[in-house]
């Protein structure tokens, strides 16, 4: 049985993959929603959070014997814990890290390593703020001291716990846009013209996490990006390509 921690559209397709190939799969995804999209007969799905503990009684009570971890390039404790249950327990580990997006030269793009940074550069950017960072650290942004009178934009995904999230940290309904990515250029730039974006705040999760058209679309509009770069962790086994993932699978089998 292989474990694929699927938190990616390309995650799902290698899941997809490996079951057409007669590969016996469970796939183990952080939220409900994203356990949702993974339709695929004879797939078990496990969906919520796990520590190391966790990653370890889901390895020992259904007999896992390698780890494809194809989590959101910026999860990296779900990385971290999911390397060490697999040392723990004595399975395989590969990772499958997507290709980020190329960074073009553009006068008004600054690359930042973590959100502390990208809240600072942002506050001296602009007043109008807007987050295409996902939800999870929405609170830092509510919580900086120097983001106190700027308004911030959330773009999120529309999942009830999401919203609900976000009105509790004090977003104010017209400073949310509940959608589903990725987002095409012309669509990106027509949001960023609807808020009046001054800054945009984005991290780089390669072109599958559409990555490439906020790019370009921010550059179309002359709108300052801050980018966050991906957080780097020592990997066990790294590679590039879905098809490198299934070869790992048959030489080690």
């Amino acid at each position: 049985m292989i474990l694929v921690l699927a938190g990616t559209k390309d995650g799902r397709d290698l899941i997809a993959l490996l079951a057409q190939a007669g590969y016996q799969v469970m796939a183990s995804a952080f939220s409900h929603y994203g356990g949702e999209l993974i339709q695929l007969e004879n797939v078990r799905v496990h969906t919520g959070p796990l520590d190391e503990n966790g990653f370890v009684r889901l390895i020992t009570l259904n007999k896992i014997e390698m780890m494809v971890d194809a989590s959101h390039p910026y999860a990296i404790n779900v990385s971290q814990n999911g390397m060490l249950a697999c040392e723990k327990t004595g399975i395989g580990y590969i990772r499958y890290e997507r290709p980020t997006a190329a960074i073009p030269v553009f006068e008004g793009l600054y690359v930042v390593n973590d959100y502390q940074q990208a809240i600072e550069k942002a506050a001296s950017l602009g007043k109008n703020i807007f987050l295409t960072t996902g939800s999870r650290h929405l609170k830092l942004f509510k919580a900086a001291a120097c983001l106190k009178h700027h308004r911030i934009i959330a773009r999120v995904l529309p999942e009830p716990s999401v919203l609900t999230e976000c009105i509790d940290l004090g977003f104010s309904p017209k400073d949310i846009v509940a959608i589903q990515g990725p987002f095409s250029h012309e669509l990106n730039m027509a949001l960023f013209k609807e808020y009046q974006a001054e800054v945009i705040v984005t991290k780089n999760s390669g072109q599958v996490g559409g990555s490439d058209t906020k790019i370009t679309a921010a550059m179309a509009l002359g709108i300052p990006l801050v980018v966050i770069d991906r957080p780097t962790i020592g990997y066990k086994k790294i590679v590039y390509g879905i098809e490198d993932v299934i070869q790992f699978i048959k030489e080690v089998q």
